[in-house]
């Protein structure tokens, strides 16, 4: 996948809180706005990113010499403004295919770009030249609203403080033929879209996921708590149970000592793996072996410190390990009971469980999912193929 970044706004109304810099290059949670965007297309395959630079290029060009990406990067620099669509414009001459996308620099939308490149292709069939990712809020007035019919967008209605409805979220799949007969300078807002919408050639791609545009003042804080917390990310907290989906479950037994501790074929690669898309990764586990005196309190801390260790030597990171000590199955604490998720909402009262994920093996563990209002996955080797049609899983992957 290829895409155009329009990165050379001037940033005026932040110029009260952000240094003489293009906007999209404003700090937030102590790294380039930017930059969490470039993460956003690594992760989600790009192999080609072409910045559309004006404004303090020089800036911009050496802070993409320090980039870290498995994508190419490039710039082209306007000698002269040339407007959205002008810059779109001149930029594609560095583009090598015939579909590629655009996003605006100084906005964040979490998006399956897969998805809504697939569902451009479905629309070039009805005759799309391009397809804009369109995102509900609460509040239009600071964007106007777009509407649509069939996914085919119908008008682009005026801004109107206080209404709902679907905004353009500043995400674009574009077909090169759709540049054709264009001016130099022009905005792809009122220059092409408004007057395509009578065309019928322009399409939505409906998402819900988060949104922001660090335009103005007010935003530009609200995202220096956001992007500190983690709530930009695709999911918001993985929950992996202990033994059987990290280590190997000792049967009949604890593991009472870190030497103990045999960790499952890939399962610290992949907590490494899964880190990007999630703000918070925790484990819950039960522990009765410590109930029973079977081990001490301590055997278990050290264990977990030695847990903490490893994932974090192999790339990944444990924001906590929750567990339970309980042997009475009716303890709180004790899975399925959803004590150690109300724990770790205390602990993260900004958790959104609804976007969280709990990794079990077992039917306590989808249990508890359920009752914590979490998706639940199941993995291993511990259930048949029978057991997928189990109502309380909600997904699942033998390992």
């Amino acid at each position: 996948m290829e895409c155009i970044i329009l990165a050379g706004g001037l940033g005026t109304r932040l110029r009260s809180v952000v240094s003489d810099l293009p906007k999209c290059m404003a700090q937030v949670a102590s790294r380039p706005f930017v930059a969490y965007l470039v993460d956003a297309l690594t992760l989600a395959g790009f192999d080609h990113i072409v910045f559309s630079l004006g404004y303090k290029s020089e800036d911009f060009l050496r802070w993409i010499g320090s980039l870290s990406t498995t994508a190419h990067v490039e710039a082209v620099v306007e000698s002269v403004p040339l407007g959205t669509g002008g810059a779109v414009k001149f930029a594609s001459q560095a583009i090598r295919g015939e579909t590629f996308f655009v996003l605006n620099g100084d906005s964040f939308l979490t998006l399956d770009y897969a998805a809504m490149l697939s569902a451009h292709r479905e629309n070039i069939s009805r005759g799309a030249l391009a397809t804009l990712a369109l995102r509900r809020m609460a509040d239009t007035g600071r964007y106007g609203t777009v509407t649509v019919d069939d996914s085919r967008i119908t008008a682009f209605c005026e801004k109107q403080p206080g209404n709902d409805g679907l905004i353009n979220a500043g995400v674009y799949v574009l077909q090169r033929e759709a540049l054709e007969g264009l001016p130099e300078k022009f905005s792809i807002e009122k220059d092409f879209f408004e007057p395509q919408v009578s065309s019928g050639r322009l399409f939505g791609f409906q998402t819900d996921g988060y949104f922001i545009d660090i335009g103005i003042p007010e935003d530009y804080a609200r995202a220096q708590d956001d992007f500190a917390a983690g709530r930009y990310k695709l999911y918001d907290t993985l929950m992996l149970d202990r033994d059987g989906v990290i280590d190997v479950e000792l049967v009949s037994d604890y593991v009472k000592r870190p030497e103990e501790m045999i960790f499952l074929p890939g399962a610290l690669d992949a907590i490494a793996a899964l880190r990007p898309y999630f703000a918070r990764t925790i484990v819950v586990t039960n522990q009765r072996g410590v109930g029973r005196g079977l081990m001490t309190l301590d055997a278990l801390k050290q264990v977990n410190s030695y847990l903490h260790a490893q994932v974090e030597a192999h790339g990944g990171h444990l924001d906590k390990i929750y567990y339970s000590t309980g042997v009475d199955e009716s303890d709180p604490l004790r899975k399925p009971n959803p004590g150690m998720a109300l724990q770790y909402k205390s602990d993260w009262p900004e958790a959104d469980l609804s976007r969280s994920i709990m990794v079990g093996d077992k039917d306590t563990d989808m249990e508890f999912a359920r009752r914590a209002g979490v998706r639940g996955v199941m993995v291993g080797e511990s259930f048949t193929l029978a057991d997928f049609a189990h109502s309380l899983i909600d997904s699942h992957r033998i390992s």
